[in-house]
């Protein structure tokens, strides 16, 4: 798959006069109703022999706007864009989404865009999208200047799964609800996430059972608990893991901090500053508090016996050009 080319000012796609199709959202998650809206503008830009363009922000704009009511993201940026990436886009305009951006009314926003980009004829947002300014962006006004600048507005009606329709919310819902199940389908894949891995305390080698503690700050958990699980590294190879999200109620701490914690199995290599992306397979049981660590191990022991057991869990394959190790340039 050819690298996905990540930008972040419209004026350096330089698509050299072709035409550009452009689908805009914050795509966190990048679920099957954010994969209808990109399709469809790469359907467009096949269409008009052009180039597919897909706009995203970072972070989120009500971090900026509104602290208080941003939620947490359903993946981190790298994932999101790998998830782009593997739709078939050309290239992604990540904007930093900052206060000064916040003040772009949504007329002066698309103006810009159609300006730096030369050549821009087609734009694809989701029906109840609103953008800029006040909200002042919609697809009115899209139209509007469509008609003025020479581009066509598609406005994509949301799809349903089961009676409700699919949405970030609903997946934040299923998520913390620990419905696995619902998550991967409305996303349309396995629900995964990915972090740094990060220095720990080591106590997971002293008890025997190393593991990689992955930075997840920002990013929305399931209900804390073990979990069987893939790791995927960014050289292609996949391993079995088992998973421990949680404070470890068991260790004796004066501040108990969260914990995303993955053991891989039959694995003894360094992954310091590396990025795991971690596939959930099954939750194998809720966090718990044992009586000492001796009885925590061999629960840990317990635990890994009864991942091994799970289909595709028992050995680790190698390899390369998966979906999740396409290259991405730099943020």
């Amino acid at each position: 798959m050819p690298n996905l080319r990540v930008i972040v000012s419209a004026s350096d796609l330089q698509p050299n006069g072709l035409p550009v199709a452009v689908a805009m959202g914050m795509f966190d998650g990048v679920h099957l109703g954010h994969q209808h809206v990109i399709r469809s503008a790469l359907l467009n830009a096949r269409r008009l022999s052009g180039r597919s363009v897909v706009i995203s922000f970072h972070p989120h704009p009500l971090a900026i706007i509104q602290p208080e009511k941003a939620p947490e993201f359903l993946q981190s940026v790298r994932q999101r864009l790998r998830a782009i990436q593997a739709l078939g886009v050309d290239a992604v305009l990540l904007i930093p989404f900052d206060e000064e951006f916040s003040r772009r009314t949504g007329e002066e926003f698309v103006r810009g865009l159609a300006r730096d980009f030369g050549s821009l004829r087609s734009f694809t947002v989701g029906q109840g999208f609103h953008f800029g300014h006040g909200r002042s962006g919609n697809v009115p006004l899209l139209k509007s200047l469509g008609a003025e600048l020479g581009f066509a507005t598609h406005a994509m009606a949301p799809l349903s799964v089961g009676d409700q329709l699919v949405s970030s919310t609903r997946i934040r819902k299923a998520l913390r609800a620990g419905d696995l199940s619902e998550v991967s389908e409305l996303l349309g894949r396995s629900y995964s996430l990915a972090g740094q891995v990060v220095r720990g305390d080591q106590l997971g080698r002293q008890l025997g059972y190393p593991t990689a503690n992955l930075d997840v700050s920002g990013l929305l958990l399931p209900p804390a608990g073990v979990y069987a699980a893939r790791a995927l590294r960014g050289n292609g190879s996949e391993h079995p893991c088992v998973l421990n999200i949680g404070l470890r109620p068991t260790l004796d701490q004066l501040t108990p901090t969260l914990r995303f914690e993955v053991h891989l199995l039959d694995f003894d290599d360094a992954l310091y500053g590396e990025e795991l992306e971690i596939e959930f397979v099954k939750r194998l049981r809720a966090e718990k508090k044992f009586p000492g660590i001796e009885v925590l191990k061999r629960q840990i022991a317990a635990d890994i016996r009864a991942a091994r057991s799970l289909p595709g869990m028992s050995s680790w394959r190698a390899g390369c050009g998966t979906t999740h190790t396409s290259s991405v340039e730099p943020v």
